[in-house]
């Protein structure tokens, strides 16, 4: 991955008391803008995140941004207390505006404490709600984040499938993912591990359906092609590096 960076000037007009410290300040501040590097264009990697727009982008069933913007070159989610007044518990899902079938996801992200949020894939909006669709990769402060079941941790298919022995960056930190669906088959990677594999529609996956949330949601996982879907459950949440290539 390449990346363009953007420095703030050494010298900018503020009052002179201030300005040592302002200037330190800005020597130590980088935004990096999101760039592919030729390995990666050869492999066929896509951005699907500019860094400076939600181009590409829209809210599930068109409800109104309450969450995202684009900032710093990152893909942030606002918590609940950074949002305009008035606007209440409304949450809103950002999802892509292409539909994906066959694909391997990348993205890093940074969580804050008792953050709670995730990725879902092959998405509709077919029902209310795209976890009615869509399989999740969960991301969750795993320390924080008042938790007693081992399929809500992060890098976990929510609700169905925990992960194996993990390597997870404390909040704060980023984290590097990467999702793969090919036709039935799903893996969930973390920091260069694989930590979840698993068939659709397998004996194994109906049992799992059977006993889980989603026993009586018909379509959940069944769309051979869909939006790849960001979620919004109130926690700040950053993101950046998205990318995505066929298979």
């Amino acid at each position: 991955m390449q990346h363009s960076v953007f420095r703030f000037p050494r010298s900018i007009f503020l009052p002179f008391e201030n300005l040592p410290a302002i200037q330190r300040l800005a020597e130590q501040v980088e935004i990096t803008m999101p760039a592919l590097t030729d390995a990666e264009k050869a492999e066929g990697w896509k951005l699907i995140f500019d860094g400076k727009s939600l181009n590409g982008w829209q809210i599930f069933k068109g409800q109104k941004n309450t969450s995202w913007e684009a900032k710093d070159g990152m893909l942030h989610c606002k918590s609940m207390n950074e949002r305009e007044q008035g606007e209440g518990n409304q949450l809103s899902d950002l999802m892509t505006s292409d539909e994906y079938e066959n694909f391997e996801l990348s993205f890093d992200f940074k969580l804050t404490a008792d953050a709670n949020s995730g990725v879902m894939y092959r998405v509709t909006e077919e029902f209310d709600q795209p976890y009615s669709s869509g399989p999740e990769y969960q991301l969750l402060d795993d320390n924080g984040f008042p938790n007693q079941d081992n399929t809500h941790y992060t890098g976990s298919v929510f609700g169905l499938y925990a992960t194996t022995f993990k390597t997870l960056k404390p909040v704060g930190n980023w984290n590097s993912t990467k999702i793969v669906v090919n036709k039935n088959h799903v893996e969930h990677w973390l920091n260069g591990q694989k930590i979840v594999e698993y068939q659709i529609n397998s004996a194994d996956w109906k049992k799992r359906i059977a006993a889980s949330n989603w026993k009586d949601a018909k379509g959940f996982g069944q769309t051979p092609k869909g939006h790849l879907d960001f979620q919004d459950r109130g926690s700040e949440a950053w993101f950046k590096n998205v990318m995505v290539r066929s298979l």
